[in-house]
């Protein structure tokens, strides 16, 4: 999901633009997946309160961007846990973790500018408990650290935790950056991009440990190597493989109180990545399930499948909802896209997580127009516009 700018391209090799969604249920078609901001998703879908906002539009083939030395991935069907209630069809259900913190109260940083006629409906308590943020411009090129902070500033007042895919366009510095120097209460998630091969993860992994030494690990409190990468196509064994090595040079670094962990498909997370990780991260959504009931079933699909893994995979260790979300347009298949149904969904799952005790990020800070090629719902998860403007108001999403 990362795409680098005009210069970068010469220093990141193999960073698509853009990446499609599919799910493990319906897996008729494969999506070619090298950036840390696009996934690739399976689900179990059911829900909407808001039927007539459906959008019957007709789904556009994603197409990759001609980038330097792409790295495409072939989605695999999902692989069945043992013992798994779910039909063979559905991807293996997830379970919970961490206890899920109270909203927190939006802190004595800068109260946004008011440039758009819905930022004042930016509430002072922070409803979701993270975000993930992927920080490229509308025409995929890298932000300056200028406006890194302005869209922190904005996505603060969101939430307190952040996660980001990927080092490149020095993104992890610009945001560390912008934290330090404006007092933004966020905490980071770190990540590091597998899909593109050894040379980009190594330029990523050697990014990620100069950031932390230059910034201090204080804000760091997690880096996921990798994302999804079993789902689409890696070896178990070649992941572990990168798992262990970034540990080994974070402990020679002086680095090691960082937690490591990769981020899967539920269905995907076996008991060899639970082996080798701190915490479960699991990505679930059901927007892209093949068939659909309402938006409470969808969301309880959720907590039902991360509950899953909790109780039958993790082996006690901490489990978090890597992402989950719904676009306001666009077509999965037959579950209803509109921004009142995004609205619904987002308000029900936070809602659901926090009674479950979920930590989780939702999926995903401003709409990826930059993710050029793909498909509209892919470009359209967002809770702001490309503008950084919100969408709704965020107040709604406090109504439990």
């Amino acid at each position: 999901m990362v795409t680098a700018g005009v210069v970068l391209l010469v220093v990141y090799v193999g960073s698509p633009k853009s990446v499609s969604k599919v799910s493990e249920v319906e897996i008729s078609s494969s999506s070619t997946i090298s950036t840390p901001m696009n996934s690739t998703y399976s689900w179990v879908s059911t829900s909407t309160t808001i039927e007539s906002d459906t959008i019957n539009e007709q789904s556009t083939e994603e197409t990759e961007p001609s980038l330097l030395e792409p790295s495409e991935l072939a989605s695999s069907p999902p692989a069945t846990e043992p013992n798994n209630p779910f039909a063979p069809s559905e991807p293996t259900p997830s379970p919970p973790a961490k206890p899920i913190h109270a909203p927190e109260v939006y802190p004595a940083a800068p109260e946004p500018p008011n440039t758009g006629a819905n930022n004042g409906s930016i509430p002072r308590v922070r409803p979701l408990w993270g975000l993930t943020y992927s920080p490229y411009n509308t025409d995929g090129s890298c932000p300056d650290v200028n406006t890194v902070a302005a869209q922190l500033q904005k996505v603060a007042a969101a939430t307190g935790h952040i996660r980001l895919y990927s080092t490149d366009c020095s993104q992890l510095s610009s945001v560390l950056q912008a934290i330090t120097r404006n007092n933004i209460a966020l905490d980071v998630y770190a990540g590091i991009w597998l899909a593109a091969g050894p040379t980009r993860m190594q330029a990523d992994l050697d990014q990620f440990v100069a950031a932390a030494k230059t910034y201090g690990t204080g804000l760091i409190k997690g880096l996921s190597v990798g994302n999804e990468d079993i789902f689409n196509g890696m070896n178990e064994a070649t992941l572990i493989g990168y798992i262990n090595q970034v540990r080994a040079r974070l402990q020679a670094e002086g680095l090691s109180g960082i937690p490591i962990y990769t981020t899967e498909q539920d269905a995907k997370f076996s008991r060899a990545l639970v082996a080798v990780s701190d915490v479960v991260e699991i990505n679930v959504h059901t927007i892209f399930d093949g068939y659909f009931a309402n938006l409470d079933a969808s969301v309880q699909s959720v907590i039902q499948r991360a509950n899953h893994i909790k109780n039958n995979v993790a082996g006690g260790k901490p489990v978090r909802i890597g992402e989950t979300g719904w676009a306001s347009a666009g077509n999965t298949g037959p579950s209803p896209l509109s921004l009142a149904n995004e609205i619904a969904y987002a308000q029900k799952f936070k809602c659901a997580a926090a009674a479950a005790g979920f930590e989780y990020f939702y999926f995903e800070a401003k709409d990826a127009q930059w993710k050029a090629g793909a498909v509209v719902s892919e470009q359209n998860f967002g809770i702001f516009n490309v503008g950084f403007t919100p969408k709704f108001d965020f107040g709604l999403l406090n109504n439990c």
